[in-house]
């Protein structure tokens, strides 16, 4: 039986690609793209994908939230990050949000494909550079002699301050999330007392520098 994958990016021109190479695989099958996290949430609803090859920096919802999202619901669905980006914010993000594997997009096409199989088989994959940053993180975590008072911001919080930070409206936002503007503005009131932040400018430059966004979108 073949690994069905979904593929989630918001690059044209990289699902087709991956989805090329990857149909050529005798034992893998791509059976859906998406380009944006919001529609990979439904796709993984609607399909039930063994695995998805999931970017981060994604419009409308992120692949981290995406991630977690899915894996709340679907828990036995594997993700593997494959981006460009190796911060430390973004590997943490992806690895707490339950991603099973987490690759960059220069990698070669065969360790993309062991590592389709390590997290099929129900172990983890991560590539060289990305272990690096996992082993120093885990050591600066153990050092750290006072436990970090960040806020913390739920996942609708995290949702609506990537929504804004693009420079959606309330009304639009409400309308994505299938809610009232009332309640994004609740929202929005409530993560900018949390943070201490007091203009949408200073929301972007939060959610960039903590990953929730980048600047390619």
């Amino acid at each position: 039986m073949s690994i069905k994958i979904l593929l989630a990016d918001d690059h044209r021109i990289m699902r087709s690609g991956l989805r090329s190479l990857l149909d050529k695989e005798p034992d893998m099958e791509v059976v859906a793209e998406a380009e944006n996290g919001r529609r990979t949430v439904q796709l993984a609803r609607k399909l039930s994908p063994d695995v998805i090859i999931m970017d981060i920096a994604m419009p409308d919802l992120n692949g981290i939230e995406a991630s977690r999202q899915i894996l709340s619901e679907a828990p036995d669905v594997k993700v593997v990050a494959l981006s460009m980006h190796s911060g430390e914010q973004f590997v943490a993000g992806m690895l707490g949000a339950g991603a099973s594997g987490y690759l960059l997009k220069d990698c070669a096409l065969g360790e993309l494909c062991l590592a389709i199989r390590a997290v099929v088989a129900n172990q983890s994959y991560l590539s060289p550079e990305i272990a690096g940053i996992v082993v120093e993180t885990y050591r600066r975590e153990l050092s750290r002699a006072e436990p970090s008072d960040s806020p913390v911001l739920t996942p609708r919080e995290r949702e609506v301050l990537q929504l804004v930070a693009e420079g959606n409206s309330s009304k639009k936002i409400a309308s994505l999330l299938h809610v009232s503007v009332k309640t994004v503005e609740a929202h929005r009131h409530q993560m900018m007392h949390k943070l201490n932040i007091h203009t949408v400018a200073e929301l972007t430059k939060y959610a960039i520098i903590n990953g929730i966004m980048s600047l390619e979108t």
